[in-house]
Order: structure tokens, then C-alpha cells, then sequence
């Protein structure tokens, strides 16, 4: 695609990125046919290659308007375009580049501000999260009827064993999978305990930053990627293995700090360190003899992989390898490469395309007749509870 910069752009790290990766599209369309939106809403600008010349619109001088807002708002980030996209297009990384010119050059109304300046005061933090859920659950019977579904109930704390091998591991500490679902971790930390490793919990690390780098907020995201490396960076030095991370799209954005902070002098090569080190659960357990782990009730499951993992991490079958090797029955998943809807805050920005995303992947998920099902990510985990009909885990609670 031939590109020509506005001087505002030219020159500058993100308007180069830019360019590089609007030269890369061919304008084929394959990406149009694997985007949940654009199967949904049938516009062109609601789906890759749109968004793409609405972008190339802007890089080029053209302000950037409402509508051009409104478009970007409606992509999920699920990356679904990138998987099927013959010429390599990074979609993803385009889309945060452009969110962070429209906020600049298209300020929203107040409201929509205030809406998501709460979000970010909030749900990066578990202290914070923590007080305003159980405040909540009290008003349960009073709040509305979709936000009642997505109100998951109180998750009580499990043991986590000591540190005692000699191979060590890094967790993530995150921020709303603590909050909602302490369990996960836990879990995970002694399913590795099993396979001779310990997973060791770093206190001063939290949030990834995805949250607010999605929502155009990218200072404030860095930021939130520089204090996980500060707190994880002497234990590297020590000779921690790995940084495990359950929460398949907080995984995503650690494998991409080296890249995010490649021009912080201060950072680069940590940032590059640690994305190294990034690895997701499956991978872990994928490497290592699990099939000593103990064999497993056989249980019929229907397993969402998150779009994260799929297409942002490129870790198609892989938790499916394992559940199935330890002795579980998948059952098939029409349109399995879609997305559920969760994508982050977007059940909360888009409650309306999210909620028909969510109707169409139940049924699917559930037309096997399942007795559980099992995913990777907090953000699904939960709105696929909301209006599931069978138990929805993560799939590491599983083979706890």
C-alpha cells in the first residue's frame, strides 16, 4: 500500500512503524472474513482492511473525526485478521498506534472520558477492585440486570505451595484475575509444584498495562510495564527460568514489552529480557513431562481458546493437546478462531455487539453438550459465565 505521511508523522518512531505496516497490505480482503464485527455489521469500515485505509486517511493529514472513532472502538484487538492475513499485516500493533493519535486529535465527550478514566482507576489495581466488588455484591439486587450477570460470586483464597525446587518461576501478578479469581494462580503454581518447579509470586508487580495501553492511554500503560520490571528484574538476575503468565492476554502484552519499550533507553534491554523470559502456562506444562501428572476423571469440556492465545500468541492446540493427553474429551467448537466478545473492557465499551459475540459463541461452545468449559483468560472466564449453562473454569483449574 503506498503511504504518504503528514510531516506531523514523518520522522517520528510511531509514524515509521506506521508505514511499515500499511505498505505491508496487499488490500486482498482475507482478513474481512475472519473479523467478528465486520460478519456482524457487514461495513467495510467495521472491519480490517477499512479500519486500515481509515488509518492510512489519518497518517496521511486527514483529521481524524468521530467517526473515525467510532470504527476503531468497535475492533476487538482480537487479531483474528492477522492469523488469516497472507502478507504478515500487523493489524494489532496499527490499531493501538492509531487509538493513541485519535485521542489526541479527536477528544471524546466528557462522559465517554470519564468512563474510561474510571476503568483505569480502577481495574489495574486489586486494592482497588476489591472494595468496589464487594460493595456490588451487596447492591446486587439493585444494580442492572446485565451487570448482575457479570458479577461473579465471592472466590475464596487457595494454598499455594512453599518455594522448595531448585527450578524457579516468575508469576504475573496482575490485577483482575487476582480480584476475581485468586484460585487460578494458585492452581497453576501447584500443578508446576507437581512437575519440580516452584512458582514464585513477586509482591511489587501488578498489572501487565494492557488495560490502559488498549484504551489510548500509552504513557500510562509503559508505566504499568516498567514496574513488573522493576520487581521481576532482581529475581532474574538471581536465574528465574521464566515468567509464567495464566492470563492469556496479559501474556500477549509481556511478549511484546521488548518491543513497546524499545526506544527507553532505561528499559530496552530489560524490557527485551523479560519478553524472552514470557511464557504462557500451556507452554510451561507442554515442555515438561506432564504426562506424569496424575490421570484425570474423564470429563466431557468444550474448550474457548481466547483469542489472545490463538491469534495474539500463536498457541493454537496446545492446551487442547494437553487436556486431551490426560485423558479429557473435547467436544467440537463451530467457529472456534471467533471471538466471544470480551476482548478487555469492550463487554463494557460495546455491551450491545459484545452481547451478540457472546450468544454466538455459547452456542456453539454448548452445542456439544459439555459438562464444562474451560479457557485460558479471565476477561472470557467471566462473560462466558455470565450466561453460560454449564460451569465455565480455566482449564489449568482442571487439571488441579
Amino acid at each position: 500500500m503506498l503511504t504518504r505521511l503528514d510531516r506531523q508523522f514523518g520522522g517520528t518512531p510511531e509514524g515509521q512503524e506506521a508505514e511499515a505496516i500499511l505498505h505491508a497490505c496487499v488490500h486482498c480482503g482475507f482478513c474481512t472474513a475472519a473479523c467478528p464485527t465486520y460478519r456482524l455489521l457487514g461495513d467495510e469500515r467495521d472491519g480490517p482492511r477499512g479500519r486500515i485505509y481509515l488509518i492510512k486517511s489519518m497518517m496521511e493529514g486527514e483529521a481524524a473525526t468521530g467517526r473515525t472513532r467510532l470504527h476503531l472502538d468497535r475492533c476487538l484487538s482480537c487479531r483474528a485478521c492477522e492469523t488469516a492475513c497472507p502478507s504478515g499485516v500487523r493489524y494489532g500493533r496499527l490499531a493501538d498506534i492509531a487509538r493513541g493519535i485519535v485521542e489526541r486529535q479527536a477528544p471524546r465527550p466528557w462522559l465517554e472520558r470519564a468512563k474510561r478514566r474510571l476503568l483505569r482507576l480502577i481495574l489495574p489495581y486489586p486494592g482497588r477492585i476489591a472494595p468496589w466488588l464487594g460493595l456490588a455484591r451487596r447492591l446486587r439486587p439493585l444494580l442492572p440486570r446485565a451487570l448482575q450477570r457479570k458479577l461473579p460470586p465471592a472466590a475464596a483464597g487457595a494454598p499455594w505451595p512453599p518455594v522448595r525446587h531448585a527450578r524457579a518461576m516468575l508469576a504475573l501478578g496482575g490485577c483482575v484475575q487476582p480480584a476475581l479469581a485468586p484460585a487460578i494462580d494458585a492452581a497453576a503454581a501447584r500443578v508446576l509444584d507437581r512437575l519440580g518447579i516452584s512458582l514464585v509470586r513477586v509482591p511489587a508487580g501488578g498489572c501487565c498495562g494492557a488495560l490502559s495501553y488498549h484504551l489510548g492511554a500509552h504513557e500510562e500503560g509503559l508505566d504499568f510495564m516498567r514496574r513488573n520490571i522493576d520487581a521481576w528484574w532482581p529475581a532474574i538476575q538471581a536465574g528465574a527460568e521464566a515468567i509464567v503468565i495464566t492470563a492469556s492476554g496479559c501474556g500477549v502484552t509481556v511478549k511484546e514489552y521488548g518491543e513497546l519499550l524499545r526506544h527507553d533507553p532505561a528499559y530496552a534491554q530489560k524490557a527485551e529480557k523479560v519478553s524472552a523470559l514470557a511464557r504462557d502456562l500451556s507452554e510451561v506444562i507442554a515442555a515438561e513431562d506432564w504426562r506424569s501428572l496424575p490421570a484425570v476423571r474423564k470429563r466431557r469440556i468444550a474448550f474457548h481458546s481466547p483469542c489472545t492465545l490463538q491469534h495474539g500468541q500463536r498457541l493454537e492446540g496446545v492446551v487442547e493437546a494437553l487436556l486431551q493427553g490426560l485423558g479429557f474429551e473435547l467436544t467440537p467448537v463451530a467457529d472456534a478462531a471467533l471471538c466471544c466478545g470480551s476482548a478487555g473492557t469492550y463487554s463494557l465499551l460495546q455491551p450491545e455487539l459484545s452481547s451478540r459475540l457472546l450468544d454466538d459463541k455459547l452456542r456453539n461452545l454448548q452445542a456439544g453438550l459439555p459438562e464444562v468449559i474451560a479457557t485460558a483468560n479471565i476477561g472470557c472466564l467471566v462473560h462466558l459465565a455470565a450466561e453460560a449453562k454449564v460451569p465455565v473454569r480455566h482449564w489449568v483449574e482442571l487439571l488441579d
